[in-house]
């Protein structure tokens, strides 16, 4: 096989709008590994809403998860590697979303908290339910006792694009990737999707050339641009798609099997 790493991106890329995984990606990510090729997931999830979706796919290895900032081995759910934040570097942005009541998360490589667990917003609420995630209320700085990996903002899109503008003309000692509509991370300056697949190439012994990643959103083009073929979905915006090298079909008509059996399989 051509492309012995093959890193999938999960909401909006190996997963339909309902969220759920489709039979035909599902047999054609199980056919590659039948064949020799390792199939990581690299999302912006967090590694606990990452690592089930694993398991329905029998796939053992590696997830990357929160965009790149941490990753966990499968077996034993193991943090390889992860980038630390400084948590007292946020408190302009935590500022900043509390006098806006804009929901803030800070994740580290397996917790989530959030500003005052008890208001939660109905959104909000469906989301960590959603995600099969339940969040603790954010404890002072100096009571963390795992590093902080991402910082998550969830509004309108709207706001959204409003935080993101006002946000790029501040000093930056972070990473800004803008990974949903609705949704902006932030995390260490060198953490990035791009750079965990690469870290992780490298460790495998897996030359650049024999990487294929495939994306759908901003905060895919990093790694879109280290893999020696970066494919991205068909509901890709237009600088995503520039930035891949070919182009599949989108997330609802199996835009990911259909790359897999044309690029490895074929």
């Amino acid at each position: 096989m051509k492309y012995k790493l093959i890193a999938l991106d999960v909401d909006g890329t190996l997963l339909n709008d309902d969220h759920s995984l489709s039979p035909e990606n599902k047999e054609a990510v199980a056919e590659v590994t039948r064949q020799g090729g390792r199939v990581v997931l690299c999302t912006g999830r967090n590694p606990k809403n990452a690592l089930p979706l694993m398991e329905e796919m029998g796939l053992t290895g590696y997830v990357l998860a929160d965009n790149g900032a941490v990753t966990v081995r499968v077996e034993d759910q193991k943090v390889i590697h992860q980038y630390a934040m400084d948590g007292r570097g946020l408190d302009p942005y935590i500022q900043y979303c509390r006098e806006r009541d804009i929901h803030f998360d800070v994740n580290t490589a397996f917790e989530l908290y959030v500003d005052n667990v008890e208001h939660l917003t109905k959104e909000a609420h469906f989301m960590y339910e959603h995600l099969q995630l339940v969040p603790a209320s954010l404890p002072a700085w100096e009571e963390f006792r795992e590093p902080i990996v991402k910082f998550t903002v969830f509004s309108t899109v709207e706001i959204m694009d409003e935080a993101q503008r006002e946000w790029s003309t501040w000093i930056q000692s972070f990473n800004i990737q803008r990974s949903g509509e609705f949704f902006i991370d932030l995390m260490h300056p060198e953490a990035s999707k791009g750079n965990a697949l690469k870290q992780l190439a490298k460790q495998l012994g897996i030359r650049q050339e024999e990487v294929l990643s495939i994306g759908n959103y901003y905060n895919d083009i990093s790694m879109l641009a280290f893999a020696g073929l970066g494919v991205a979905m068909d509901n890709s915006p237009l600088e995503v798609k520039a930035a891949a090298d070919v182009v599949t079909g989108n997330n609802n008509e199996n835009g990911v099997s259909k790359a897999l059996i044309k690029y490895c399989l074929s």
